[in-house]
């Protein structure tokens, strides 16, 4: 998604700098494809509306538009409204001890996806990070999780195919995890099409055990939703 986003805005900002001249029709043009862009990568409708006035009103800056390169300090703006908007002042994870991440979030919107790049990047800082299964609803969930680790060298916990309790499956994987020397566990859990009280209660129930430092939320995914949503991200 974000590296789609990245072409099309680089094609805007590349046109923006052929500009000797900035005007406010220059700018307007820009602007509704930037905003375009944004909404095809899901942000929100709202968040993509403020984001255009907050550029648009520091770009009509007199200073700007009198600036030698406009175009350039236009482009300087987007950057610095783009940095803010997907997450460039967010504080970092806590991964102190015990070092544990909770990935939640409805069906399709790439919680074990998320999880394994999440977990890809840790590694890369020089973690020891596990990938620990726990969407007891969906077996191939768990195959894709086993998959994925295996492919970015990151070992995984999968439960017993009988295992119906989350709660257990999450205890048996801590003991597992101080046999394997691990020590940052990502814990992929189950979603639904729709929230329900029960997904609710066990999430509830599995963050109340293991406490984890961080819980992360994966959206809906944008055909399943009116607005489209800004999605969260660690990359």
């Amino acid at each position: 998604m974000f590296s789609q986003l990245g072409d099309k805005l680089q094609d805007i900002f590349k046109e923006l700098r052929g500009h000797g001249t900035i005007s406010e029709s220059n700018i307007d043009a820009a602007l509704r494809h930037v905003r375009l862009a944004l909404l095809e990568a899901d942000v929100d409708f709202q968040v993509a509306k403020k984001f255009i006035a907050r550029v648009k009103e520091k770009a009509l800056g007199e200073a700007v538009l009198r600036s030698i390169t406009p175009g350039q300090q236009i482009v300087k703006i987007f950057h610095a409204e783009l940095s803010a908007l997907l997450g460039g002042d967010a504080a970092p994870l806590n991964l102190e001890k015990p070092g544990r991440i909770l990935i939640v979030g409805l069906n399709g919107s790439g919680k074990t996806t998320s999880s394994a790049k999440l977990a890809r990047l840790l590694k890369k800082q020089g973690h020891a990070p596990a990938l620990i299964a726990c969407d007891l609803q969906r077996p191939a969930a768990i195959e894709q999780l086993a998959t994925l680790g295996k492919q970015i060298d990151v070992p995984v916990y999968t439960p017993d195919p009988n295992e119906k309790n989350v709660q257990r499956a999450a205890a048996a994987a801590l003991e597992w995890h101080d046999r394997d020397g691990v020590n940052i566990d990502i814990f992929d859990t189950a979603g639904r099409q729709e929230i329900d009280e029960a997904l609710i209660q066990e999430l509830k129930a599995l963050k109340d055990f293991l406490r984890p430092q961080e819980t992360l939320s994966m959206r809906q995914p944008a055909s399943k939703r009116s607005a489209s949503q800004l999605v969260s991200t660690m990359f």
